[in-house]
């Protein structure tokens, strides 16, 4: 369980790829990235309480477009952390646009978590 005794809060911002570059195919069969981002104002906002276990409600103007299920990465980053508590994402990027919504979504479950 989460450590916090009150509600945390953080956002997942968008990511704008400005750059990428892909070079040719390394002998481990990696392409190297070459790229330059920038993080938009606008984001997901995630908030998480303490709890015995793990739920995730989900809200906003994409969450129809969304499932709290074992793919969700909220989720898959708290099971990640090995911590229970209880998840609010406020949906506000749109699902598989290329902004980044699901991994920033996740990033900001580690920060919260302080994994």
């Amino acid at each position: 369980m989460i450590r916090a005794p009150h509600v945390q809060s953080e956002p997942a911002r968008a990511k704008i790829n400005l750059t990428l570059h892909v070079g040719a195919r390394t002998a481990r069969g990696y392409h190297p990235l070459q790229s330059l981002v920038v993080f938009a104002d606008i984001a997901d906002q995630i908030t998480v309480q303490p709890g015995l276990k793990t739920t995730l409600s989900i809200s906003g103007p994409f969450a129809k477009d969304l499932h709290a299920d074992a793919d969700n990465l909220v989720l898959k980053a708290a099971k990640l952390c090995q911590k229970t508590g209880m998840f609010s994402l406020e949906k506000n990027l749109p699902v598989a646009s290329g902004i980044g919504g699901g991994s920033a979504d996740a990033a900001a479950v580690l920060r919260l978590l302080k994994y």
